[in-house]
């Protein structure tokens, strides 16, 4: 009975019959979906996997398995959301811990499964390139033993959060976070600046043994995770997880190379120009925050609102439609920036696939560099905006090169509108502060970004030395004395060398850092553009966000209307347009 009635219902009539079986079983809010157990989303996995797919219904199969995959990472990103938010909060702790052991493990495998599935049929369904390469390559590093690896990290990641989370320091009665206390280090009293500087270095050194064993901890395990799949380091292992298809690490020692030619001597200038001004006979760590006109620190704003309102009218000046995503954000109260005891260092802008919406985290408190963060998060968000019209999750997957040409190019397109008469934060002459103070750590940021990216070249390759934190800062000393000259740390060695605890990337995003460089190079050459013509500069930005992950690098630079490059004949004309602007608005600020 049952093969007659099969034999008299169509495929097509099967598919739908799944579709509606799955659209059933879901729930009716993507938010529902945080409380369910593996018990209850392992059946669905199930139902695709065992459903025969062909030219004919492999879009309905496909909208099916998108669905679910959007349903699983965007749960994992509010309960991330969650245990950032407040890293004190032991219940968002527990269930965040509870989706490792129960459900990423086992998502994981499943995810794998039907990706296979799809690669063996042969399908190559239409816009699904760039996803059909990204599925083969993580089918080939996939390993079951690494499933349980793979969560270890995660929860060693959130430890690290909850270190830096806690840390507080006493200044004049108060309790200051260290972001609030690199507030003080923007005073013009230099005796202030250094007390405060060493306080928040004093801080970092009582978790240097702590981090130091968290290091040696995460290290076994990213070691292992390559051993398990025979890869000769865990930068080969890395390389394919964050599927760089259009790079090598020798292309990254190229552009190393460029930074320490082109950019190197370029820094040096503007420490120099920084000593000058500020009529010092050396430059410290403590002089690098302050204005160099000893001014006081810029106040953009007194109250969160008065951040979120400047940014907003910033945002509609480059282009309505991006004002108009970040009315939406505001509204859906999709911004958390307030810095507070407890709450992650860093800001970042992630997304629930599924509500189609962004999530911006950040720590303010009242600097520009929290306007300058803001815009650039908001670009990150505009790229999820932007992307909602394509179909499948799996295209929404964003190459990281591209994703922070997004976010940088949005902080170089806006500053035309940070004066007040723009719709931004300040006078004439103080939005040339900002700019300067902008353009300024963007070129001395391209040397620190090779000794966070060189460091983890070597730690990766060189496994049996680098699990010893004690190595770990002789290297990290070694690459900082190549790249970033200009700057007296004489009796600092300690802090010098224990530099590498104080990026979180290194910590919990290994080798996520070149592509801030290589971005960066990228939404200069925007800017260039956007010199010539804003209007069709911001046009053409959009249009490549709007790819999302439909397009390899190149193609999605390329559609910008720049180059992906790594080249020291493109970073000079990127170093020399932001000093010759330097050069201008020094005669405004």
């Amino acid at each position: 009975m049952d093969r007659i009635i099969y034999n008299t219902v169509s495929e097509a009539e099967l598919n739908e019959h799944l579709h509606e079986t799955l659209a059933r079983k879901l729930p009716a809010e993507p938010i529902e979906f945080c409380d369910w157990s593996w018990a209850q989303i392992e059946p669905l996995f199930a139902l695709l996997e065992g459903q025969s797919i062909d030219a004919e219904n492999v879009t309905l199969w496909l909208t099916d398995w998108s669905h679910l995959s959007g349903l699983i990472y965007e749960t994992y990103q509010r309960l991330y959301v969650a245990v950032t938010v407040n890293t004190n909060d032991p219940d968002a702790e527990a269930r965040y811990n509870r989706y490792l052991d129960d459900i990423f493990v086992n998502a994981e495998a499943a995810e794998q499964k039907l990706g296979k599935k799809l690669l063996e049929s042969g399908l190559q369904p239409a816009g699904f390139e760039l996803p059909l390469r990204n599925i083969q390559a993580e089918v080939e590093i996939f390993s079951p033993a690494n499933l349980p690896l793979l969560a270890e990290e995660l929860k060693l990641s959130s430890k690290y959060d909850k270190i830096i989370g806690a840390q507080t320091v006493q200044w004049q009665t108060k309790e200051f976070t260290l972001i609030q206390l690199q507030s003080v280090q923007r005073q013009p009293e230099r005796e202030l600046r250094e007390a405060a500087w060493r306080l928040e270095m004093r801080r970092w050194l009582e978790d240097r043994q702590a981090i130091n064993a968290l290091w040696t901890e995460m290290f076994t395990v990213r070691t292992r995770l390559a051993a398990n799949l025979d890869l000769p380091d865990y930068r080969a292992y890395r390389w394919k997880k964050m599927l760089r298809f259009d790079y090598t690490p020798q292309d990254c020692a190229q552009f190393h190379a460029a930074i320490e030619k082109v950019v190197v001597p370029a820094s040096r200038h503007l420490y120099e120009r920084r000593r000058s001004k500020l009529g010092v006979d050396e430059l410290h760590p403590w002089d690098l925050l302050v204005d160099p006109g000893s001014r006081p620190p810029l106040q953009p704003y007194e109250q969160i609102e008065q951040l979120e309102a400047g940014v907003a009218r910033i945002f509609e000046r480059v282009d309505p439609q991006l004002g108009e995503y970040f009315a939406i954000m505001r509204l859906e109260n999709l911004l958390d920036l307030e810095n507070r005891k407890g709450k992650a260092p860093g800001g970042y802008c992630t997304d629930f696939p599924v509500s189609q919406r962004p999530f911006i985290l950040m720590n303010a408190v009242g600097i520009h560099d929290d306007v300058q963060t803001l815009l650039h998060e908001g670009g990150h968000a505009f790229h999820v905006f932007e992307t909602n019209h394509l179909p499948y999750f799996q295209q929404k997957r964003i190459a990281l090169e591209f994703a922070e040409v997004a976010s940088i190019a949005m902080e170089l397109l806006s500053a035309p509108y940070l004066p007040r008469g723009q719709g931004g934060f300040y006078t004439e002459a103080d939005a040339a502060r900002a700019r300067i103070e902008f353009l300024e750590s963007s070129i001395l940021f391209w040397p620190y970004m090779a000794v966070v990216d060189g460091f983890q070249h070597w730690a990766y390759t060189h496994p049996s030395q680098a699990v010893d934190p004690a190595e770990c800062d002789r290297q990290w000393d070694a690459l900082w004395e190549r790249f970033m000259t200009g700057v007296d740390w004489s009796e600092l060695e300690v802090e010098r060398t224990t530099g590498w605890q104080r990026k979180l990337h290194i910590l919990q995003e290994p080798f996520y850092y070149v592509e801030y460089g290589l971005a960066q190079l990228g939404a200069f050459q925007i800017w260039q553009n956007a010199l010539q013509d804003q209007a069709g500069a911001v046009a053409a930005y959009r249009r490549a966000l709007a790819l999302g992950g439909t397009a390899a690098v190149p193609q999605l630079f390329q559609a910008a209307g720049v180059r992906f490059a790594f080249d020291a004949e493109t970073l000079q004309r990127a170093v020399d347009l932001g000093l010759r602007t330097i050069e201008t608005l020094d005669s405004i600020a």
